[in-house]
């Protein structure tokens, strides 16, 4: 039913955890600073991890849903319906706003890769220098995980769209890709001319061969060519050869006109080469200064850039932005603010910047860049203090700012939004409630739920219920709406709410946090597990592996609390848990306690164990247990970066895929970390390169293994894809553990199976299998399908079933192999264990249609739709409207799907035909009247 992804490399959409199997009792709460442990602990003991605790154990007061800082429309889909139409409507210079509102719109869904297109079509439509600047920085920023040790933030990335030298030029970018950039290098002594000191006429006889009128600076003379002068500009032009008094004499004295002689003698040189990068900054910049007085259009335009070219660093574009805003230079502005917002987010704690940024005066100086181009700028620095979790005094003025400069509805909202949220963090709920109202009348319904926060907190708990009920009665539900009533509602009425919340959006994890707590705080330990397993088992984030270490910790099972202590700090090494209020050397306190640490050894053997039982965090744990008992193993935190893409982690793991390549030993080495940065950017042909060049100094599997994974993900030929297996054969030569050749084995007979070869990918599945590669029965499975043995195909998805911790995904493909009751049954299991997989519910909507029962077919899909969108989903809900005759929901989803992704063929199609089809019944209509 749908296409196999042939490679494996530890990459899936699926979220894997540890399922606990049995869960003890007892308290705890806070947790550890910046956690730093080593260790692994083979006994628990309650009592003295009760010593641990000194804020007590678990308890739902401390247990609040964070407010969400983006814009959440009630009707995603109308809104994103509305959003493809204004696109394909809009005027160019209208375009690159829109991308942007898109962005806004999108971000509620979390969808990086996403939400980056968003961004990059706005910066290939933008068409003015400082809008350019300011997208290139955000592209930049928003992948800044890739970025290597000794990369400067001026320097070209290789991606066109965030070059700082093209985001300089006018005009669109549309026909830019995401790709390599073609600036060329500039030679480095190109702009090292500063001192070059022009000070005498005579040190340039050479250039004075027809030298007709003197300017004299004081006693020195600049000998000019009157002619080249006054082409300069219309005013030189009018001086020299109009009826002025200089028209008739050959000494003009330009003494009080601010300039100096170096400046006049430049301005002499340039009428005669048209250059100006020969100059000292210094003089180029009187050379602009005397541009701007006497309307020389064209040096300005080339002191501007030579200016702007110099701005390389923060100093520079600290001393350099006064001059620009007091000449209203837009390029040698736009040049300052690049240097400023490529360095965030370290700018933002930079009080010299944030003065900058921040002061009053310099908002009316930047009045003259535009209204729409200072909302996106300010949007952005608000967009990175709100990452950055900053709620101070200069936070607000930028939100300040960003709402002063919103013209839009939508541009509008969001910033009193975002202030109501920076407010409320800082418990001044009357100042926040202010903007949330506002923000609410401007149509945003969400905030509302922050009016209603700010009420709870100031003792209106009544009065906040009834602004929910309110709001559930009037409004399509919502989940976040019932999460928001449950906290002003008591008893079985708040877990009424906490389960329909989520029933209609899985994605929310305060009520499995909320009901984790309650049951731990009702004895109910193994149910309180069982809660918060659920969760981790789909969605993995560093606060609920914290709330899950804590319970352990409280249940005196240190052994496990470590184990999801690990996996947080491997997601974020500088994650601070509950704010800090543990103690800070839990972790050692912990370490302190065991009985022995293990050898390298049973380190290893215990990976091995976690990796065959599909248990990533439990694997992840032990990775970063090694690491911390051995730094130095180099090629463990490459495994870290693997396990953290299997988790959906992706910024996590190109941290640790960057530190590989940064503490690497050998130039090899260095080029297969290399090699996989470029691959996960995007760079099929450079990664081949990096693994060639790899090969060429050591034959290592890793390096085969990068070079066929290139390959495989380019679109091959028979012959080519058989150069695919060759290559890893030769990675299965070379040494390597168990752990990574059952990795390739399994792809190995992937590309078997492409071939039809499907004898030999019997032999590789099993062969994997065979080093407890448990997730080599899944293709070994196919291959069993393609013989037409569902049987056997079914059995061997039930192994994996049975090994596996994360069963979910297993669930799913077996459904493939099933007959249709058995499918159902387990899609509905799949669901349960991971609501956020959709393929089940378009799965069971099928069937549905299948029976007529269209409008539960359409249902079942508007539940998934409800909490994740994707393009499948309203495609398929689209085809059952235009099926049951409902054009205009069909071209609705249609339009919300190609807001998505405007290229996606099959929607293209179906669109078309539902607006052929409602354009024929509309002309018919009128035919009849």
């Amino acid at each position: 039913m749908r296409n196999l992804k042939l490679f494996e490399r530890f990459k899936s959409t699926q979220v894997h955890a540890f399922t606990t199997q049995d869960s003890p009792s007892t308290s705890s709460n806070g947790s550890p600073r910046i956690m730093k442990f080593l260790g692994h602990p083979k006994s628990s003991s309650k009592s003295k991890s009760r010593s641990l605790l000194p804020h007590g154990f678990p308890t739902t007061d401390l247990l609040e849903p964070p407010l969400d800082s983006y814009l959440k429309p009630i009707d995603l889909v109308e809104s994103l319906s509305n959003l493809y139409r204004r696109i394909e409507s809009s005027s160019e210079s209208e375009t690159y706003m829109l991308y942007l509102e898109q962005y806004a719109v999108l971000r509620s869904l979390g969808d990086a890769k996403l939400l980056r297109r968003c961004l990059l079509n706005a910066r290939r439509h933008a068409i003015d220098v400082p809008c350019k600047v300011v997208l290139s920085a955000w592209l930049r920023f928003f992948r800044r995980e890739y970025e290597l040790v000794g990369v400067e933030s001026m320097d070209c990335n290789g991606l066109a769209t965030e070059c700082p030298k093209t985001s300089l030029t006018h005009g669109c970018d549309l026909n830019v890709d995401d790709e390599g950039c073609e600036c060329s290098t500039v030679c480095e002594d190109e702009f090292r001319s500063d001192d070059i000191k022009f000070s005498r006429a005579d040190e340039f006889s050479g250039l004075d061969e027809v030298s007709d009128i003197s300017f004299c600076v004081g006693s020195e003379k600049a000998k000019c060519v009157r002619s080249r002068i006054a082409a300069l500009s219309r005013p030189f032009e009018t001086m020299l050869y109009g009826s002025f008094v200089e028209s008739r004499t050959s000494e003009i004295d330009f003494s009080e006109n601010g300039i100096s002689i170096e400046a006049m003698v430049a301005l002499n040189i340039y009428s005669r080469i048209k250059r100006v990068d020969l100059f000292r900054v210094e003089t180029v910049f009187q050379l602009l200064q005397l541009a701007s007085k006497f309307c020389c259009d064209d040096l300005k335009s080339e002191c501007e850039a030579r200016l702007a070219a110099s701005v390389t660093n923060l100093d520079k574009a600290l001393t350099f932005v006064e001059y620009a805003l007091e000449e209203r230079t837009t390029l040698l502005l736009s040049a300052c603010l690049q240097v400023f917002l490529r360095e965030l987010p370290q700018s933002l704690h930079n009080p010299k910047v944030m003065r900058f940024f921040c002061s009053s005066e310099v908002k009316e100086q930047l009045a003259f860049l535009g209204s729409e181009c200072l909302f996106l700028l300010y949007y952005f620095l608000s967009q990175v203090g709100m990452e950055e979790k900053l709620t101070t005094e200069p936070m607000l003025i930028l939100l300040e700012r960003t709402r002063e400069f919103a013209r839009t509805n939508w541009q509008k909202a969001l910033s009193l939004h975002q202030m109501g949220c920076v407010l409320f963090e800082r418990k001044d709920y009357k100042a926040a409630q202010f903007h949330f109202r506002l923000a609410s009348s401007l149509g945003h319904v969400y905030s509302l739920a922050g009016v209603s926060r700010t009420e709870y907190k100031q003792g209106k708990r009544y009065s906040a219920y009834k602004l929910m009920n309110f709001l559930i009665s009037n409004h399509k539900p919502h989940g976040w709406m019932y999460q928001e009533r449950s906290l002003y509602n008591v008893g079985v009425e708040k877990l009424k709410d906490l389960a329909t919340a989520t029933e209609l959006d899985p994605t929310l994890t305060f009520p499995y946090k909320y009901r984790a707590v309650m049951k731990f705080e009702q004895k109910q330990i193994k149910e309180a597990f069982e809660e918060i397993d659920r969760l981790v088992q789909f969605k993995l984030s560093p606060e609920c592996l914290e709330l899950r270490a804590w319970l352990f910790l409280a249940t005196g099972d240190r052994e496990r609390c470590l184990r999801d202590l690990r996996a947080v700090l491997s997601l974020e090494p500088n994650y601070v848990v509950f704010g800090g209020k543990m103690r800070d050397d839990l972790v050692e306190a912990l370490t302190a306690q065991c009985i022995e640490v293990e050898s390298e050894a049973d380190c290893w053997v215990r990976l091995f164990d976690r990796w065959s039982a599909v248990d990533d965090i439990g694997s992840l744990a032990v990775v970063h247990q090694m690491l911390q008992n051995d730094p130095s193993k180099n090629f463990l935190r490459f495994r870290q970066s693997l396990l953290l893409l299997r988790l959906n982690c992706q910024g996590a793991a190109m941290r640790c895929l960057r530190m590989a390549w940064n503490l690497a030993t050998s130039e090899a080495e260095r080029l297969v970390y290399e090699g996989w940065l470029l691959y996960d950017m995007g760079y099929v042909e450079e990664t081949l390169t990096k693994a060639e060049e790899a090969i060429s100094i050591q034959r290592s599997f890793e390096a085969f293994f990068l070079k066929a994974y290139a390959l495989a993900d380019k679109n091959l030929d028979a012959d080519e894809v058989s150069c695919v297996v060759q290559v890893l054969e030769e990675a299965l030569k070379c040494p390597s553990d168990g752990l990574r050749k059952g990795q390739a084995l399994n792809n190995l007979g992937s590309i078997f199976i492409d071939l039809g070869m499907l004898d030999q990918a019997e032999t590789a599945y099993k062969n994997a299998i065979e080093i407890k590669h448990t997730r080599a029965h899944q293709g070994l499975a196919r291959v069993y399908f393609l013989k037409n043995q569902r049987k056997e195909a079914c059995e061997e998805m039930t192994k994996l079933i049975e090994k596996a911790c994360s069963k979910a995904a297993a669930y799913e493909k077996r459904s493939e192999y099933c007959e249709r009751e058995k499918a159902k049954e387990d899609l509905d299991m799949a669901t349960t264990l991971d609501p956020l997989r959709t393929y089940p519910y378009r799965y069971r909507a099928a069937v549905l249609m299948d029976d007529q029962r269209e409008t539960e077919a359409v249902e079942e899909l508007s539940k998934a739709i409800a909490f994740r969108p994707e393009l499948q989903t309203l495609h398929l809900r689209a085809a059952f409207h235009e099926a049951t005759g409902n054009l205009s929901l069909a071209t609705q989803d249609c339009e919300a799907a190609l807001c998505l992704d405007p290229n996606h063929t099959e929607t293209l199609h179906l669109y078309s035909r539902s607006k052929d089809q409602a354009s024929s019944i509309d002309n018919t209509n009128f035919g009849l009247d």
